[in-house]
């Protein structure tokens, strides 16, 4: 991974409210976390499986087996759901697979709802609190900004 990526990630993790981000790529793993406001980047991890890099013209990064490169807590104040950075909306996990969840499901605390795709780190979403789904304002596959009410609690 060259220096100039791992700087732009740095500035997006500075910029939005992911407050964690990690990113594999040929072998390398880095990991970025605000603590107190500041964004600090960590030495690269071992543990990490590597994801494939490559990409061909017909073949998205969502297509490609791989984890979500974060995970954040979904703000919900007055039972509306905001997106925690800019990105595009996914309602599922790759294309053609079931979503995470549908209007009039009851979810958990903790439980995945969306992602957010954003300069190709997949951040997956969790509700911060349990509830049923009133519905989804964004759709899928939707650019959002930071902030953006996504979905609603009823």
């Amino acid at each position: 991974m060259d220096l100039e990526k791992i700087k732009k990630l740095i500035e997006f993790v500075g910029s939005s409210r992911v407050s964690e981000l990690t990113v594999s790529q040929e072998g390398t793993t880095v990991r970025i976390i605000r603590e107190n406001n500041a964004v600090s980047p960590h030495a690269p991890s071992s543990q990490a499986r590597p994801v494939p890099v490559t990409e061909t013209a017909s073949e998205t990064p969502r297509a490609r087996e791989q984890a979500p490169a974060s995970v954040a807590a979904a703000p919900a104040l007055s039972g509306v759901v905001a997106a925690p950075s800019f990105g595009l909306f996914h309602r599922a996990p790759s294309p053609g697979a079931a979503p995470f969840a549908e209007a009039g499901d009851e979810v958990r605390q903790g439980q995945e709802l969306f992602i957010i795709e954003a300069m190709k780190v997949f951040n997956t979403v969790r509700a911060e609190r349990s509830g049923r789904i009133a519905r989804f304002i964004a759709n899928d596959g939707e650019d959002v900004e930071l902030g953006q009410p996504v979905l609603e609690f009823e």
